[in-house]
């Protein structure tokens, strides 16, 4: 397959997947993750797409509608996210109750939590898993689960997190936008978003730079409703706010 061909085809997946890993392109097309690499590098100086890290982004990505896979988005600016969790699990000290969010950062940032002395409490299955089998104390939500992102969602977890009063929440999300907020394509998830982070009295929310500036369907938090912890900022009329950490990346 030529190299135009290819370009073409690549650029087709993208927009209407609007994100893809280097994975799935060597399998739709056939070819070497060394040719997807150098394609994807090409059609981003070409500005047909966005590089991210383990694959590529549509350039239209200011409002979106629809998650992509948990299993897609946690190859998705991978060393951005280990960098954020690393931080975010910095912050748990000793005796704090924690929410845990569904979402990729945040399942990174499990990976990285060393405090056992804390409580954590999740509407995430893979993240108990993983708390559950590193002897760290931790509580389920109830209620049914969202296929694409794996979060326990509904009125049975709404419920179980009103009687809860958190030390601390981290959360995932979808976009981050001064005047739009925090926000996520699904009303089902941003419920339970909402409420548990009702119940934090610290808020922290894992945003790697590809969702700075960017707007999903439903607001979930006003934009100072909770700190954002991110890689180096490129929009400068951020950098002025409080409750934006851009932590280095090492």
């Amino acid at each position: 397959m030529l190299a135009e061909e290819r370009f073409a085809k690549i650029t087709e997946i993208v927009e209407q997947k609007k994100s893809v890993t280097v994975l799935e392109l060597t399998q739709l097309l056939g070819t070497s993750e060394s040719t997807i690499r150098r394609d994807l590098t090409a059609l981003h100086k070409m500005n047909r797409l966005i590089k991210v890290h383990g694959g590529a982004t549509a350039i239209e990505m200011d409002y979106a509608t629809k998650d992509a896979d948990f299993a897609v988005r946690k190859d998705m600016n991978v060393e951005e996210k280990k960098v954020i969790a690393k931080y975010a699990a910095d912050l748990v000290k000793n005796n704090d109750f924690v929410y845990l969010d569904a979402g990729s950062s945040t399942d990174y940032m499990v990976d990285c939590l060393e405090e056992r002395d804390a409580v954590y409490v999740t509407n995430a299955i893979s993240h108990a898993q993983k708390l559950i089998r590193r002897g760290f104390k931790v509580y389920l939500l109830g209620g049914p689960i969202k296929k694409s992102t794996e979060a326990i969602i509904g009125v049975e977890a709404l419920k179980s997190l009103e009687k809860y009063n958190f030390t601390k929440g981290f959360f995932g999300t979808n976009g981050v936008d001064i005047k739009h907020g925090f926000t996520t394509p699904d009303n089902a998830e941003a419920l339970i978003k909402k409420q548990a982070m009702e119940q934090c009295h610290e808020a922290y929310v894992l945003a790697d730079s590809s969702k700075i500036g960017q707007i999903s369907s439903v607001k979930f938090a006003e934009f100072e409703d909770a700190v954002a912890i991110t890689v180096s900022l490129h929009d400068d009329t951020m950098k002025k706010y409080n409750n934006i950490v851009e932590v280095n990346e090492k």
